[in-house]
């Protein structure tokens, strides 16, 4: 059993965004020494292996109505918030004060972000923590998220090593407020959520793959 020896306050999502920005690092240097058609083949593996977690985490939905609803719902309200278009500027803003010249920065961020944040992992992890003190889960994501970060990062750069940001701060919350959320979150919510996360996984790996570029991001009030 993974054990965390000093009692920090959200320490399992400490470790956990850490474990991510240093697999990005990891990746980042690997990634630049690729040759170009190596890099193309890697890229082209992520968007199959994105589609597959995502189908994997789809099939956990037994409400398929309440997902269906959920999937338009929740799309129609990102498309009115516009969110793709605030997300992207930020993106931008982040990319400029990084000086990152990756294309790729924006998509990588965000296919990241919802590949460490949507799965039953991320929630159960981060409850773990808030209510029990322990922390098995989150560091056992840990270790899988940071081999990811490695993978992702060849290809989509510093946009990988963002995303542990909204990682933290999501499980933070997540953990903080596990008080309160543990009522609502029982465990045929989480498969909800996780399958809507993994819907969303799929259309990405479709992006990603250069099938049809869709607005992933107006879809997450899903």
């Amino acid at each position: 059993m993974l054990a965390f020896p000093v009692d920090i306050p959200l320490a399992g999502s400490l470790v956990n965004s850490l474990s991510i920005a240093f697999g990005g690092a990891l990746g980042l240097a690997v990634g630049s020494r690729l040759p170009g058609r190596y890099s193309e083949i890697t890229f082209q593996a992520l968007g199959l292996f994105t589609c597959f977690i995502g189908l994997s985490m789809a099939l956990k939905s037994t409400r398929i109505l309440i997902l269906a609803f959920s999937l338009v719902a929740g799309s129609l309200l990102g498309e009115a918030l516009q969110l793709e278009s605030r997300v992207n500027r930020l993106g931008e803003s982040i990319k400029k004060r990084i000086r990152s010249k990756n294309e790729r920065f924006g998509e990588g961020m965000i296919a990241a972000s919802l590949l460490f944040c949507t799965g039953s992992m991320a929630i159960l992890g981060a409850f773990e923590e808030g209510l029990h003190g322990t922390r098995t889960i989150l560091l056992t994501k840990s270790l899988i998220d940071g081999f990811a970060a490695i993978a992702f990062a060849t290809t989509f750069g510093v946009g990988i090593v963002a995303s542990a940001v909204p990682l933290f701060l999501y499980q933070g919350a997540l953990t903080l407020f596990a008080g309160l959320l543990e009522p609502v979150l029982v465990p045929a919510v989480v498969n909800e959520i996780t399958a809507t996360g993994g819907v969303l996984m799929i259309g990405m790996g479709i992006t990603i793959l250069g099938i049809k570029p869709l607005r992933i991001v107006n879809m997450l009030p899903s």
